[in-house]
């Protein structure tokens, strides 16, 4: 049987499909023994059982056929957490964390004893999760059309123990209380149906439900921008992440349902990456 470190010369072929193989790999075979990283690299002669190369070989095969490692490993790193993740809901990315960050500004801006949050199409309740951690104050209602979704975020909210997220099950805003909440959130749909990417990267494994909208990718971000109105308070906040190349239709979409105050800020790369606007009504 092999060891630790002749399991992970064995799977140098990772590197062939991954920027990250080498990585990749450790992070596969700690999984498949249940040890740290760090465990690999103190214990480098330590023989793997059959059970264990057996199942490191299984991880292997998966990630060489492209299959993301989060849902390899059914974990992904976001916030300061290490949520559940699986084929049903989109993996959290750094990115995301901006969404996280300017919503946390707005809220602490308003100065309010306490909030209530939207976040729509929450699917694995990063952004959810991220907020409720931040303050106790703050009550989430988190909605989903994915049931699968829905049952996955109540299972993070549970082992964080976090417990001022209401999950619901829908259509963006419906059926919500209107003029209800003082910030609005979303991930949503943004890629356009044909878009090159899907077929790159983790894409092609996550759910097309969660990345692609009609009309050139905007159908869900201008239906969102219609529907917040309702349910926003006046001088509430809607802020979504979107397309970096979609800056302008999304600013003419807010624009011409009403809002005011849009701004849209860029990620780390430089990318437009979200947009916020102010609910004046």
């Amino acid at each position: 049987m092999a060891t630790i470190k002749q399991a992970l010369e064995n799977a140098a072929f990772l590197q062939q499909i991954s920027d990250s193989g080498q990585l990749d790999a450790e992070l596969l075979l700690a999984a498949a023994i249940g040890q740290t990283r760090e465990h690999l690299f103190t214990w480098p002669d330590k023989e793997l059982n059959s059970t264990q190369f057996q199942c490191f070989q299984d991880y292997c095969k998966r990630r060489n056929a492209g299959e993301p490692i989060a849902y390899i490993l059914g974990r992904q790193a976001f916030w300061d957490f290490n949520l559940k993740v699986n084929p049903a809901v989109l993996i959290p990315r750094p990115e995301t964390e901006l969404l996280v960050e300017t919503a946390i500004e707005l809220l602490q801006a308003m100065k309010l004893d306490k909030a209530n949050i939207l976040d729509l199409g929450t699917g694995s309740g990063a952004i959810a999760l991220a907020l409720a951690a931040t303050n106790p104050n703050w009550h989430l209602t988190a909605v989903d059309s994915s049931e699968q979704a829905l049952q996955l975020a109540r299972e993070n909210a549970q082992e964080l123990k976090l417990a001022q997220i209401e999950f619901r099950q829908g259509s963006w805003c419906d059926g919500l209380p209107s003029m209800h909440f003082d910030l609005i959130v979303s991930n949503p749909p943004y890629v356009k149906r044909g878009d090159k990417h899907l077929h790159q990267g983790s894409l092609p494994f996550e759910p097309v439900s969660a990345l692609v909208a009609e009309e050139n990718g905007l159908a869900d971000i201008r239906s969102i921008a219609q529907q917040a109105k309702a349910c926003l308070k006046k001088d509430s906040w809607l802020l979504f992440e979107h397309g970096y190349q979609q800056k302008e239709e999304v600013v003419e979409i807010l624009h011409q349902a009403g809002y005011e105050n849009i701004k849209c800020s860029q990620d780390l790369a430089g990318l437009d990456r979200l947009t916020r606007a102010q609910c004046k009504q």
